[in-house]
């Protein structure tokens, strides 16, 4: 018997994972946050005007709630080829198997992308302000900055989960827009 390969979505694979997906659940990594950490100057950004991603940043006593993935059986060394050719683009994330808790209470091993904090593209504790500034101007290789912020605090919210840095952030640029 094989053990499900499971994946945590806390950014852009809540709403996009392009993996066959068998079963999805609300799900807490703890030690990390979610945060706008990350120089994009790929998918939404470019090196001459860099965007803002979101990334996994190790933070003691904190966690980040999304979403976890099994994988369908069958398409594990696809997905894993997928998603190294979408995460691992410019090296910033590094490759992670991490507990997850689910909702249900079951806890299991999931891949997860974590933000290298030596990589030159990260770019933790900017403030909030600053972030809005940046993400609604950039334009990457998958589409303006503030299409990515808008679409994951929605799908944050469809699902209940709570994060008042994303809700702030999508409002503050709407506004500035």
């Amino acid at each position: 018997m094989t053990t499900a390969m499971w994946v945590f979505g806390y950014g852009s694979l809540i709403w996009n994972p392009e993996f066959p997906v068998a079963e999805r659940r609300i799900a807490r990594l703890a030690d990390w946050q979610r945060s706008f950490c990350m120089w994009s100057i790929h998918h939404r950004g470019t090196e001459v005007e860099p965007g803002l991603v979101l990334a996994l940043d190790q933070a003691a006593g904190k966690f980040c709630d999304g979403v976890g993935f099994r994988v369908q059986p069958g398409a594990e060394a696809e997905t894993l080829a997928a998603l190294r050719a979408r995460e691992l683009i410019s090296s910033a994330y590094l490759e992670r198997v991490v507990p997850l808790d689910l909702a249900g209470g079951d806890r299991v091993q999931a891949l997860a992308y974590v933000i290298d904090p030596a990589h030159v593209q990260y770019c933790g504790g900017m403030a909030l302000a600053a972030q809005a500034q940046i993400i609604a101007q950039a334009v990457g290789g998958r589409g303006p900055n503030r299409d990515y912020l808008y679409a994951t605090a929605q799908h944050l919210a469809d699902l209940g989960i709570e994060d008042p840095d994303l809700s702030w952030l999508a409002a503050e640029v709407r506004k500035i827009s």
